[in-house]
């Protein structure tokens, strides 16, 4: 679930190891690329936690941040 806090939305994904959680890296830095809107985030080893807001705008959330997580939230259905 996401949540916004310090003008971020935030979430932390847990997977079953690094792998896992490398390869969902990969995924969302594909969708963050195509989207041109990149996610703050940081990984150890099996955690992954994104925050995300648009620079541009001032460093609030936007439509931009709600579309990145709807779509990074597709990746796990």
């Amino acid at each position: 679930m996401w949540t916004e806090q310090d003008n971020c939305l935030q979430r932390t994904f847990t997977f079953k190891d690094f792998s896992e959680a490398f390869a969902f890296m990969t995924r969302v830095a594909l969708i963050a690329e195509k989207m041109d809107h990149h996610p703050d985030w940081s990984n150890v080893y099996n955690t992954v936690h994104l925050k995300l807001n648009t620079h541009s705008a001032g460093g609030v959330v936007t439509e931009k941040d709600r579309k990145l997580a709807a779509a990074i939230d597709r990746l796990q259905a």
